[in-house]
């Protein structure tokens, strides 16, 4: 299991109008993540990308991949966009099962705690974007964020509800998502194909194919926009070579249609990419680059 820094480390943040988003951080996961989730993206792919070293991949190809969220306030509220691994579940994924990080302290430290936040944005429900809607108290797992509503398209809710699940995926619903409808905290909205407004500044857009009710959350304030990509993208990569996808995408094509539509409306704006899974600096704009694109970084504050 990797370490997280300190929680006592400064809280990367950057601006969008009088919007101050901050990344919370949860874990670096570890180098087998990238050859496992994006097969396509081999060492001899990364390697024609000067650009993504050292930040997005090692010398020797390996991909960056992190876990983490993202927290601001907009119009009142205090939101949270989606909730990383969490603490002490059971997971077949080894990087993510029995973790033991100071997630919370972080979000503490950027001045959410957690019975402050009002609003929880999930751009999809997989184990590593739900983890913490739950923790345990007393054996049980209790949403986390008690005056919370939790949110997400009402298309993913109904996709999962229809499926087959394997064992894994029905206990990562029986600890964290099943609690929170159970409490009442779980609302789905309709997102149609223009997006849907949540309060003013804040929007989610439609990004199917990773998941087929996933969405990406755009924020706007004073002119300034910037867009929490989920797993939409999951790695830089992926603005050089769209066509790669990842190893859990539920329709792939659909998913790289997706990824090209939404990286063309952005290159060449001022609209910032904020990377859910982007190993710092996390964040940069679209710019074009050969055939595709490449991320222009603009470090945290």
């Amino acid at each position: 299991m990797q370490t997280p820094p300190s929680s006592t480390a400064t809280v990367p943040s950057w601006t969008v109008g009088d919007i101050t988003v901050h990344r919370i951080d949860e874990v670096l996961l570890p180098p087998e993540t990238g050859p496992w989730l994006l097969p396509d993206a081999t060492p001899e792919v990364v390697a024609g990308q000067d650009w993504l070293r050292p930040d997005f991949a090692g010398p020797d190809g390996t991909l960056r991949i992190d876990s983490h969220s993202f927290a601001f306030v907009v119009d009142g509220l205090r939101v949270l966009v989606d909730t990383g691994i969490g603490n002490g579940k059971e997971r077949a994924n080894p990087a993510w099962h029995g973790l033991r990080t100071d997630y919370l302290e972080r979000l503490t430290a950027a001045g959410f705690p957690p019975d402050s936040v009002d609003l929880v944005v999930l751009t999809h429900l997989h184990a590593d974007h739900v983890g913490w809607n739950t923790r345990e108290v007393d054996g049980a797992w209790v949403p986390t964020f008690p005056d919370a509503r939790y949110l997400t398209a009402r298309a993913e809710r109904e996709f999962w509800a229809g499926y087959d699940m394997e064992e894994a995926r029905r206990q990562m619903f029986g600890d964290s998502v099943i609690p929170v409808e159970r409490a009442g905290l779980l609302d789905l909205v309709d997102v149609p194909a223009e997006g849907v407004r949540i309060v003013p500044g804040l929007r989610l857009l439609p990004t199917p194919g990773h998941t087929p009710g996933h969405v990406a959350v755009e924020l706007a304030d004073r002119g300034e926009t910037a867009l929490i990509t989920g797993d939409c993208v999951h790695h830089p990569v992926q603005l050089a070579h769209p066509a790669v996808g990842a190893c859990v995408d539920i329709d792939p094509q659909r998913s790289e249609a997706t990824r090209r539509a939404l990286l063309a409306s952005l290159a060449g704006t001022d609209t910032l990419l904020l990377g859910t899974h982007f190993a710092p600096p996390t964040a940069g704009r679209v710019v074009a680059h050969g055939d595709a694109y490449r991320l222009l970084p603009v470090p945290a504050a």
